[in-house]
Parts: structure tokens; sequence; C-alpha cells
């Protein structure tokens, strides 16, 4: 399965490699619990309509399922019987990518992530880049909203070990820092078919290790569409805001490191960082989603720094304000 699975009450986002492929296809699963292979196979089972002239003869009948509702019965009868329809599966896997060396650099490095996502009795739960999202709200089934609400954290290893300008390098590491914070959105299904949905949401973080002591809000909006059950596409986009600590932390260049590296002095305020945009493809090696196993997925996005983001002299004289990301993956699902 893929990376975005995360459970058949809950659509993703994509935020780093967010998920998210396997979590709009469990969806699909929701029609688990409304049918069962008895009722399918009832459905099935019932003789055909009375020929037309037979018809006008007889007395009115109550219409029966039509064929599209005929083969929504079998595949729920299917997914009854799925990996998904448990109350614990999970989604592990391995991704990797070139990424920037650091925010706003111009030269990449390999990047390996691990990714876990699943649900446990309706709780669902995935990786949001480095870090980990729970969502506290059971939604009923198949609802036409959904709502999201659950606590966040994400570890942040910004400038810290994998700088490759030498100059950059002189303005020191930054040790990682430890984020806590909480996101909450909506999810809207059935958006111009049955199996497909949009969600938008923010995650707000808060750094509590005195790193960088700033914070940070992420609104994002994704669109998931189903590739019947082989696979999914996910489309998203986002905006990361931050407060003047990050800023100053992060991209500001003081005397001490003007000296040290030659670049200019520089004060960056907090505001809009970077928008980006990210299309993310997962298929099932099987063809068939339903029952776990192996996947794969494809990630690409691409970010733009902003403002005095853009302006700092770690971007605009060492590095570049056009960020971009590529990475494939595998994934196992049980």
């Amino acid at each position: 399965m893929s990376p975005h699975m995360l459970s058949p009450r809950r659509s993703a986002i994509l935020h780093g490699i967010h998920p998210m492929i396997a979590r709009t296809l469990a969806s699909l699963a929701l029609f688990a619990s409304v049918s069962t292979p008895a009722l399918a196979q009832a459905v099935a089972d019932q003789p055909p309509a009375p020929a037309a002239e037979e018809q006008k003869q007889q007395a009115p009948a109550k219409p029966g399922p039509t064929p599209e509702q005929m083969r929504l019965l079998a595949t729920a009868a299917a997914m009854s019987q799925s990996v998904f329809a448990k109350d614990f599966y999970m989604t592990v896997g391995l991704g990797a990518g070139m990424v920037p060396s650091y925010e706003g650099s111009d030269q990449y490095v390999f990047f390996p992530a691990p990714i876990i996502q699943g649900s446990y009795k309706g709780y669902n739960f995935a990786a949001r880049g480095p870090g980990l999202f729970v969502d506290l709200v059971k939604d009923p089934v198949l609802p036409k909203v959904e709502f999201i609400a659950g606590p966040m954290f994400r570890v942040r290893p910004e400038r810290n070990n994998r700088i490759r300008d030498a100059v950059v390098k002189r303005l020191g590491d930054f040790p990682i820092a430890l984020e806590l914070g909480a996101s909450g959105g909506v999810k809207i299904n059935r958006i111009f078919g049955r199996f497909d949905s949009m969600t938008f949401t923010t995650d707000a973080l808060f750094d509590v290790t005195g790193v960088h002591s700033g914070a940070i809000v992420t609104p994002q909006v994704s669109y998931n569409r189903l590739l019947g059950t082989k696979g999914v596409v996910n489309v998203s986009a986002s905006a990361d805001f931050v407060d003047g600590d990050y800023a100053n932390t992060y991209f500001s260049v003081d005397a001490a490191g003007s000296a040290a590296s030659g670049l200019p002095r520089f004060r960056a305020d907090g505001g809009l960082k970077s928008l980006q945009t990210s299309v993310l493809l997962g298929l099932d090696l099987s063809g068939n989603a339903l029952d776990g196993g192996w996947g794969v997925f494809a990630l690409a996005s691409y970010s733009r720094l902003q403002g005095d983001f853009a302006d700092s002299p770690i971007v605009s004289i060492r590095g570049d304000a056009n960020q971009y990301f590529g990475g494939v993956g595998v994934t196992y699902t049980f």
C-alpha cells in the first residue's frame, strides 16, 4: 500500500513526506460496515426485471438496485474482508529522495525517510515530516463532512549537520529542535465522484527546546482521488507562516556570523516564509489495495521562499529561493 493510508475515516494531507497515499485508498473500506458478502450475493442473485410487455400487465413493482449499486455492494463485500476492516492496521515503509542541504540551499543531499501510519480502533496516526500526528476525532460512517483534530510533534534538524555550503557552514550548526502542537480541519468527501475528497487543515507547532523558540503555522489544502483499487493520486498546496524568533534563528546573519562567513549582516522578520505545492502518486503492487501488502510511491514538490526569507544572504547570495524535492519509496501494509 501507499504511505497516505491512514484510515477509513480520515483523508490526508501531505506535508513533508505526508501521506498519505494509502490514507485515501482506505476510505473505500467504509463500505465494509454497511454491507456483507451475503447481502451482496443476495442482490446479485435477484431475477432479471420482467420484459416491457409483461410489466404493463402486472402491478408496479418496487424498483431493484441499479447496476452501479450492485457493483458497490460487491465491492463492499470484498472490503469487509480487507486489511482495513480490522481494528488495527499499519503501513510501514522507507522513502528516499534529494532535498536541499538546508532551507534555501541550492545544493542537494540524499535523505532517507521512514514511514509509519495506521489506525487503532478508529484513532488514526501518521508521520508528519520527521514527527507524528494522531487524530482524536471519530467520525460516523460515510459522512459528507469529517472533522480532524489532534496533537502532533515534530523534530526539526534544520541547519544541523548536512550543510554542503562551506560559507554557510561557518555560521555554525544548530541543535535539533523539538516542536509540539496540534492540527485541525475538515475533510469533504465525494467532491466530483464517490471516491474523491478535499481536505483543509492547519498545523500549529511551537519549539519547546529553546533552539529557535518560535512558532510555525501551516495551512494546507489537498485533493485525493482513487485510481480504482490500484492506487491514488494526491495534489496539495500549503503555506508556512513563522514568527520573528524562527526567522531570526535560521535566516538572520549577526555581526559574529558576518565576520566568520563574510556574508553581510541581515535581520529577518517573521511572516510568510514559503509557498509549496506537491504531487504524490501511490500504487499497490498486487493491483488490489484492499489486501494490504507491498506498494510503491513517488513524490515531487516545489516551494518558493518569500520576503525576508528569500532576501537572506544564505539564500540570495549562497542559495536559491526555489526549493525542489523528489523521492520514491516502498511500503508494506498489514
